[in-house]
């Protein structure tokens, strides 16, 4: 008889180690996904391939992870009426192994560079030939700040929690999500609305390295696709600093995200809109990523 119990309390014991470690795997594989929007190439709409790396379709996630990635990247800060601020154009070269080159498009910035190695952040002026260390925290403009722009992925920089279902958006929000007159246009086919009555996995994200721009992050990702939709973002006093909205360029398969709409929650409630016009794949040279070389080459195309 005891040799029963031990024998039925032992496979009790494997079966909920095997449901735990099916359980953590689900979350990575869908906290994947969910980077896919962001790190991948615009491609046909029929979807991915399966993980297993079958031929058959998957319904979950973008398409294919590229490693290399040229991000053409606008920034745009509106008031709280709406209207336009300001805005800034950058060249964001996502490498392999955590690392991403900046580079300011517009002419009141033109010949800056941002750096990330890592954890480390370096600002590289034109006319100065001592790279800067800064933050990941540092604003660029309005409220994206370097991290927002310089880095893309989830997965390799956060352990993630399952908590649970719930809907994408809470009730009441579509009207408060939807974003200025001058940016309507550009989600016509991905309204607030269109995620309001779909059911989202609601994630916590709890930073697992030190160089990242936010300690905590909440995270609603569609149940079916595992499109990211909307985020809360802590600093490392735990204080809610932004909300973040992803706009995708199209509902269905084979969509990614084309705008990420950050709202500040500390201040002045201004929305700031990172819009990325293009993506394509692109390994620079590996110079490039070498913040001595930046500093004494300030032009490189």
């Amino acid at each position: 008889m005891k040799t029963s119990i031990s024998t039925l309390a032992a496979a009790s014991l494997i079966a909920l180690l095997a449901a735990t470690t099916a359980h953590a795997q689900d979350v990575g594989t869908i906290l994947k996904n969910a980077d896919s929007y962001r790190m991948s190439v615009a491609g046909p709409s029929q979807g991915v391939k399966a993980p297993s790396g079958g031929s058959e379709r998957s319904e979950r996630g973008g398409m294919p992870l590229s490693d290399n990635l040229q991000v053409d990247t606008l920034v745009q800060v509106f008031n709280t009426d709406g209207t336009p601020d300001k805005e800034r154009r950058y060249t964001v070269f996502a490498q392999s192994g955590r690392q991403s080159l900046v580079l300011m498009q517009s002419p009141a910035e033109k010949g800056q560079k941002v750096l990330m190695l890592g954890d480390d952040f370096w600002l590289l002026m034109p006319n100065s030939q001592r790279p800067l260390r800064i933050t990941p925290m540092q604003k660029l403009l309005g409220d994206a700040s370097t991290g927002d722009i310089a880095t893309m992925s989830w997965s390799g920089d956060y352990t993630a929690t399952l908590n649970g279902e719930e809907a994408c958006q809470p009730a009441g929000a579509a009207d408060a999500a939807t974003p200025p007159d001058a940016a309507k246009s550009q989600e016509k086919n991905a309204p607030a609305a269109f995620f309001a009555s779909k059911v989202c996995y609601q994630l916590s994200l709890q930073a697992s390295r030190k160089g990242v721009t936010y300690q905590r992050i909440e995270l609603w990702v569609g149940k079916q696709r595992h499109e990211p939709v909307r985020a809360n973002l802590y600093v490392q006093s735990d204080k809610l600093a932004k909300q973040a909205r992803f706009v995708m360029d199209k509902p269905g398969a084979g969509a990614t995200v084309s705008a990420m709409v950050l709202t500040d929650q500390l201040s002045n409630q201004k929305q700031t809109r990172v819009t990325y016009l293009s993506r394509k794949e692109r390994t620079v040279p590996a110079e490039w990523l070498n913040p001595m070389f930046l500093a004494r080459n300030p032009s490189l195309e």
